[in-house]
């Protein structure tokens, strides 16, 4: 497992996050306070405090590829 901080700001943000991880076989969580969801969700997206950066748990050893498609969602 690989995590990293991404932010969401927009819908749009969320809708272009849905659609990439959505085209992975990489099972995806997202973390922000006591509260985890399924990254493919975009209801659950909503669920979760947009304003503050979200940790995301990627379940596989090789997420290089999708952490390139999610360059510009990761915090630096």
């Amino acid at each position: 497992m690989k995590s990293i901080q991404i932010r969401l700001s927009t819908i749009a943000d969320v809708r272009d996050f849905v659609n990439i991880v959505s085209g992975t076989d990489v099972e995806v969580d997202l973390v922000s306070g006591r509260y985890v969801v399924d990254g493919k969700s975009i209801m659950g997206i909503f669920s979760l405090d947009l304003m503050s950066p979200i940790t995301l748990n990627a379940h596989s050893d090789d997420t290089d590829a999708l952490f390139a498609q999610l360059d510009r969602f990761i915090v630096k």
